[in-house]
């Protein structure tokens, strides 16, 4: 008798040990992928997200796969990829939810701290040529590239395509001021002499505004340049009540940019073209807490292209 009710006794206090933990369960806020969705079959889409410490939660590589897909990009470059072996869980779920756009990724692996830079793109969207690294003699160039830019080549309709990644120095500064723009004159160089007449677009975690004084203005290189050049985005900066990529108060601003090589300025002023940045959090429970808390810091943009 006393050994049933030992029994007993531990298969109760068991049952509401485990109904405790299930009630006091974390319940993940939902968000409406459906609102988030630009891509068309018949548009190129190319995206800049950084995914701040990837993956930052438990749950980071679950929300990156549904938003990926949600907005439907053809070509993503993505910052702070710290976890290569959940960067590729990303990419299998991404392959596992939606087979028929065959994708397929490449993360870089030569930042000292782990936080690389990577792309995402549709193989069925586009024929990849190449991916490789420029300024990667790091006794040269480490100050103005801590992280090296990676170039993603590719065709796209018989059309030839660099796309930059890059994440710049972080911080405010006048040190870190003059390696950002250290970073664009080189890049404006790289562009210039290697790729003067085909389609490039610079995209990336840039961490600067674009519209900061022309002394100030560490992208002066690019934007004294307005027939090379131009940052699809800077409507955007120039817009204080615009839904901007980082939009913390502290240090609220939009730093996250992509630019075109005029090669592509037809292509952007045809209707159905813009630039856009997706605001995760304004269809995401919990609003920008739980996007920080689950995901990241960042908002992504992306360049819609018709042809």
């Amino acid at each position: 008798m006393e050994k049933n009710i030992f029994v007993f006794c531990f298969l109760f206090f068991a049952f509401c040990f485990l109904l405790s933990a299930f009630l006091w369960a974390e319940e993940l806020p939902k968000i409406e992928y459906d609102k988030l969705t630009i891509g068309e079959e018949q548009t190129l889409e190319v995206m800049t997200w950084n995914i701040q410490n990837f993956p930052k939660s438990e749950y980071t590589v679950d929300y990156a796969t549904g938003i990926i897909l949600a907005i439907d990009a053809d070509v993503i470059g993505l910052q702070e990829i710290e976890s290569d072996s959940a960067f590729v869980v990303l990419l299998e779920n991404l392959q596992a939810q939606d087979p028929e756009d065959k994708w397929n990724g490449f993360r870089a692996n030569t930042n000292e701290w782990e936080m690389n830079l990577a792309y995402l793109y549709k193989s069925n969207m586009i024929n990849v040529d190449s991916i490789y690294q420029i300024y990667s003699d790091d006794e040269i160039y480490h100050q103005p590239f801590p992280r090296k830019p990676l170039i993603l080549e590719f065709s796209y309709f018989n059309q030839k395509f660099y796309v930059i990644n890059n994440h710049f120095k972080a911080r405010t500064g006048a040190k870190n001021e003059a390696r950002r723009r250290d970073a664009v004159k080189k890049l404006d160089d790289y562009i210039m002499q290697d790729h003067p007449d085909v389609n490039v677009i610079v995209l990336g975690d840039l961490n600067d505004q674009l519209t900061d004084a022309a002394g100030e203005n560490v992208f002066t290189a690019f934007l004294d340049k307005p027939l090379e050049y131009k940052f699809v985005d800077l409507e955007i900066a120039k817009n204080d009540s615009a839904d901007w990529s980082y939009p913390y108060w502290k240090y609220r601003g939009h730093i996250d940019h992509i630019l075109i090589s005029n090669e592509l300025y037809d292509e952007f002023d045809n209707s159905g073209s813009f630039v856009k940045v997706i605001t995760i959090d304004k269809f995401m429970e919990g609003g920008g807490d739980a996007r920080y808390k689950y995901i990241t810091d960042h908002r992504p943009v992306v360049i819609k292209l018709r042809f």
